[in-house]
């Protein structure tokens, strides 16, 4: 008689068994990886919904400053290129990128617009700052809730017993929405 643990008739259930929890545990894993893919892919659409707004203001505050601050044609010009480059990028750095430069330039728009009184009185110019402004507010909270959905994501790849699973399902980290060098510089304002 064998000296066995398990008896062999039972040993196709232990081991159907065991198939069976790690079929539920890969399971769990893999649900929890959807779920934070979608929560990063929804807020990824929440920023780009508020930049997309940003993008179709800007056209109308440049018009307005034109017609008060003419000679500022270097400053306009960079905050439409960047506009443009913003709204073409084809990937995630490209888009990061171009909306940092942007948000540089409009500081800088902002920063000339100081020197023109009557332009700061108009209210059209008023009206579109302001709801810069508030765009601009919405802009970085909808940065910081993509960062945080993303550094669960990203957590969960990293973190053990996750990671061994992460990569044989197809999930990768998450780019995380950060400030270039140009952003971080003060603005400079010619006179």
């Amino acid at each position: 008689m064998p000296s066995s643990f398990i008896p062999t008739t039972s040993l196709p259930y232990v081991i159907g068994g065991i198939a069976l929890v790690l079929l539920v545990f890969i399971g769990l894993i893999y649900n929890s990886f959807v779920n934070l893919r979608h929560n990063s892919d929804e807020a990824f659409s929440t920023m780009d919904v508020y930049l997309k707004r940003r993008y179709d203001l800007i056209p109308n505050l440049v018009d307005v400053v034109k017609r008060y601050a003419a000679h500022e044609r270097e400053t306009l010009e960079r905050v439409i290129g960047a506009r443009n480059a913003a709204m073409g990028a084809r990937n995630f750095e490209e888009r990061s990128q171009g909306d940092n430069m942007l948000s540089g330039t409009l500081r800088t728009l902002f920063a000339v617009t100081e020197n023109y009184p009557t332009l700061k009185a108009d209210g059209a110019f008023i009206n579109l700052q302001n709801q810069l402004i508030a765009l601009e507010n919405d802009i970085v909270q909808a940065r910081k809730y993509y960062n945080g959905v993303v550094k669960v994501m990203n957590k969960k790849i990293d973190m053990f017993p996750a990671n061994l699973f992460a990569g044989l399902l197809g999930f990768r980290r998450y780019p995380y929405f950060m400030a270039d060098e140009y952003e971080r510089e003060n603005v400079r304002v010619r006179l």
